[in-house]
């Protein structure tokens, strides 16, 4: 199993091209079930979960062709199971639930996997499609799901916002009979990239970007090609990179409007973020100061940084606490980073963290995707030499890491 070596130290300076967003990605794929004919998603980076999308995608009879940064899905489909051994490996598998339903009128999909870091139950997605007219019931690990008469058009409002069950629901009702309204739905850029790409496949979608969408549902779908929206998680990280090894980095296909209360917070930090031509600079100008944050659905603060900004405030002046509001077992980096010299404690939902002067140098282990980056943006900061374990958690979600970083001067390598 790949560890990646790190020697801390080393303020980071030059540029760093911003990928294809995974979470965009995921569900733009399973779009390739609403169709016969060809979809070409462009500006797609090469990460496990795609791969691993693209094997469930795949078991269904959809073909998938990789071309460089493009992926065209298309094909009729054969098989109606999303098995326990893809899906067990990726949350997001639980997106081809809406579309098998909407096209085939059944589906048996396992229930899924993924980081280990809350619950993050379907219920919301079967209650959605209940609504619509699905029977569902689950069956030894499997959600089995059936729609003989199609799905219908419903009102659907959400108890509390889900990006999951937002992009199901939109893309069942896109092929459902009549109007579908969901309110409350999830307002993250990753939604109106899903909204978009369908709306180029001929569906209806009215209020993309809020959170009321009505959807007037279509008989079919065609082929479009559509390019992914590049990945603010990654932005906010390596924007976490510039702040915490005091360097200066241009964020090259950023886009500063999809990081919400990231780049306020940054910003309340001492950090200091420029717009520029297709990107923004990011740069620590003078001290870095505690900043306190709370986990929210989007434009609040993503849970998707929270591990990423904990490391960056380890070494900040003061204390400042973090707040997660949105997964309940989100914190099993602290006791990583502490092992490198950060003083974390935490009470519940909430981190309190008193930053140290240095981090030093330490042997840890990745628990989960961001929680992995979080420890490489300790590593970069820290005195010493750092080995994170487990790294295969950092490969599902960010291209080409050791490359990006080593060109901008840190010293980090993997091995084998």
């Amino acid at each position: 199993m790949d560890s990646i070596r790190i020697t801390g130290g080393v303020p980071l300076n030059g540029t760093i091209a911003i990928s294809g967003a995974k979470n965009a990605a995921l569900p733009l794929m399973t779009c390739g079930l609403l169709t016969d004919e060809t979809l070409t998603l462009t500006n797609a980076a090469r990460l496990a979960d795609l791969q691993t999308m693209a094997d469930l995608l795949r078991q269904h009879g959809i073909s998938v062709e990789w071309n460089g940064r493009s992926i065209s899905l298309g094909g009729p489909i054969t098989n109606t199971e999303a098995p326990y051994d893809i899906v067990r490996k990726m949350r997001a598998s639980i997106l081809v639930l809406g579309p098998l339903l909407a096209r085939c009128r059944e589906a048996r999909v396992s229930l899924p996997g993924g980081c280990a870091i809350g619950t993050r139950p379907v219920n919301l997605h079967l209650k959605g499609l209940e609504a619509m007219g699905a029977k569902i019931k689950l069956d030894g690990g499997y959600v089995d799901a059936s729609a003989p008469q199609g799905l219908k058009g419903a009102t659907i409002v959400f108890p509390f916002v889900s990006v999951g069950a937002t992009e199901n629901l939109l893309m069942a009702a896109s092929l459902a009979d009549g109007v579908t309204t969901l309110k409350n739905a999830a307002r993250e850029p990753e939604i109106s990239d899903l909204a978009h790409c369908l709306i180029a496949m001929g569906a209806k979608i009215e209020g993309v970007g809020t959170d009321t969408l009505v959807i007037e549902g279509v008989k079919s779908l065609h082929g479009a090609e559509h390019a992914i929206l590049p990945d603010r998680i990654e932005t906010g990280t390596y924007a976490c990179a510039a702040a915490i090894t005091g360097g200066n980095l241009f964020l090259e296909n950023a886009r500063a409007a999809d990081l919400g209360a990231v780049l306020t917070s940054l910003r309340e930090a001492g950090i200091v973020v420029t717009e520029e031509a297709n990107g923004f600079r990011v740069a620590r100008a003078n001290g870095l100061h505690g900043v306190d944050v709370m986990t929210e659905p989007f434009p609040g603060f993503p849970t998707d940084m929270q591990a990423q900004f904990m490391a960056l405030m380890a070494v900040a002046d003061g204390a400042s606490m973090i707040t997660e509001t949105i997964f309940e077992n989100r914190f099993m980096h602290v006791p990583e980073l502490n092992r490198m010299g950060a003083k974390i404690n935490v009470h519940g939902s909430s981190a309190i963290i008193r930053g140290v002067k240095q981090l030093s140098g330490a042997p840890v282990m990745a628990t989960d995707l961001r929680a992995s980056f979080s420890l490489v943006l300790a590593g970069l900061a820290a005195q010493g030499e750092t080995t994170i374990s487990r790294v295969y958690h950092l490969d599902r979600g960010y291209e080409a890491v050791e490359q990006k970083l080593t060109a901008c001067g840190a010293r980090i390598e993997r091995v084998a």
